[in-house]
């Protein structure tokens, strides 16, 4: 891995992670909109927020105070949903990943924690998913395919992935 592939990881880890910790009272627990999940769409545009992402929960997910089970499964979820959202069609869709696969495993872990019923996690952690990934996460995704700097920033040796149109 090349220095300017290894900045993006770690500018991508180092925003997930502040976001998450700055708004920890709302980034953690059954009831949550982790505003830091918006970034996930970036998978959509550069192959580095895949690991950024997931190094970014990690660490998130180590301050959070919900022990092993968060930093282990919800980082494994992290990266699964950056891993779908690379592989999206259409910018439209590139944030459904990171909600569906969260309502489920985050949701089903809080579930097992909270003692609340699965239903109650997975609606309250999709509902979160859904006002980060498509409220916050799909104006920065289309700012992004738009953007002429970004787009430049986002492309490997400037040669695009594939993922830079339109809608």
């Amino acid at each position: 891995m090349k220095a300017y592939q290894i900045s993006r990881v770690a500018l991508i880890a180092a925003a997930y992670a502040a976001l998450t910790v700055a708004l920890a009272p709302i980034s953690y627990g059954p009831i949550q909109v982790r505003v830091s999940e918006a970034l996930t769409v970036l998978a959509f545009v550069t192959p580095a927020a895949v690991p950024g992402l997931f190094l970014g929960c990690f660490i998130a997910n180590l301050v959070g105070g919900l022990g092993l089970v968060d930093v282990v499964l919800g980082s494994a979820a992290t990266l699964a949903a950056a891993l779908l959202t690379r592989r999206m069609p259409s910018p439209l869709l590139a944030p459904l990943p990171p909600v569906l696969v969260n309502a489920v495993v985050v949701g089903g872990y809080l579930s097992v924690l909270t003692r609340l019923p699965f239903i109650t996690t997975f609606l309250y952690v999709g509902f979160g998913q859904v006002l980060a990934c498509y409220g916050l996460g799909y104006p920065l995704l289309l700012w992004a395919v738009r953007s002429d700097i970004l787009r430049r920033y986002f492309h490997e040796n400037g040669k695009g992935n594939g993922n830079e149109g339109g809608q």
